[in-house]
């Protein structure tokens, strides 16, 4: 660990934060992810403060472990000062990432530090693409290079998908950052290692062009391209928005009828987050 000084900071400052996190939700809903929050309060501290929250204790635990996996071993290869850039550079590329395609998602969160770790992961794969990857609780190993293509694919199903709470996009996000950053800093693994990380980088660029450009792509069931009933998303933004604005002229409403004492804790919330304190 001594040679590893970033790897245990991290560690420590997300164990600190998330256990806080787990003990005050003001303290939770304040540094999480979320949509509206960074795009209409500028709230964009929000980008870095949510990788270091966590749902639960298995949630925290798990990214951890993976964490360590692979970061003292990049951290010790690549040094501190390469390590955290990489480490931020995921992070914040990840949630970019998740804020593009759910951009018309005002209440949309998201929490977790798996964009970063990904992110580490991926830019030991382009280092080291041969190097063996052990799948968790199966006693079986793959190339890492293999693993990466692996993980993007799968990725890219569960975005598609949407059938779980997992923040895919992040993952996905963090993952290409973290392995462009690597090259940027090391481009002889480029030449090296040129062939793992193309089949990497391609499938993934692909998919994120088409969110960009088609975000309609999101609203295909499944992976055919047979169109669902799915509303347009502009209106379902305005929709919503409208909602949010009819909620807001009530408590007004009641303030103005009432006084403000008769506000409930989640209406007085509402509004703080409306007057932007």
């Amino acid at each position: 660990m001594m040679n590893t000084p970033i790897t245990l900071f991290l560690t420590i400052i997300t164990v600190i934060f998330s256990f806080q996190g787990f003990q005050n939700k003001h303290f939770f809903d304040k540094y999480a992810f979320n949509v509206d929050g960074i795009l209409k309060y500028k709230e964009y501290y929000r980008m870095i403060s949510s990788g270091f929250l966590h749902g639960s204790w298995f949630h925290l635990i798990f990214n951890l472990y993976t964490f360590f996996s692979f970061g003292e071993s990049l951290e010790m290869v690549v040094g501190s000062v390469n390590f955290l850039l990489i480490f931020f550079t995921s992070l914040i590329g990840g949630n970019i990432l998740a804020l593009i395609i759910h951009r018309f998602e005002a209440e949309y969160t998201a929490i977790g530090a798996s964009g970063a770790v990904c992110g580490i992961i991926f830019a030991s794969i382009a280092i080291f693409p041969e190097m063996q990857i052990g799948m968790f609780l199966i006693p079986l190993s793959i190339s890492s290079w293999m693993y990466g293509l692996l993980f993007v694919l799968i990725t890219i199903y569960g975005i598609k998908s949407r059938k779980s709470n997992i923040g895919h996009e992040a993952h996905l996000g963090g993952a290409l950052i973290g392995m462009v950053t690597a090259v940027a800093l090391y481009p002889a693994v480029l030449k090296e290692n040129y062939l793992p990380i193309v089949l990497i980088i391609t499938p993934t660029l692909a998919f994120i062009f088409l969110l960009i450009w088609y975000p309609d792509y999101l609203f295909i069931e499944k992976f055919s391209f047979r169109q669902t009933d799915y509303k347009d998303i502009d209106a379902e933004f305005n929709e919503r928005k409208a909602a949010r604005q009819e909620e807001i002229d009530a408590i007004l409403d009641k303030i103005q009828m009432k006084g403000i004492d008769s506000l409930t804790p989640r209406e007085k919330e509402a509004l703080e987050r409306f007057s932007g304190k």
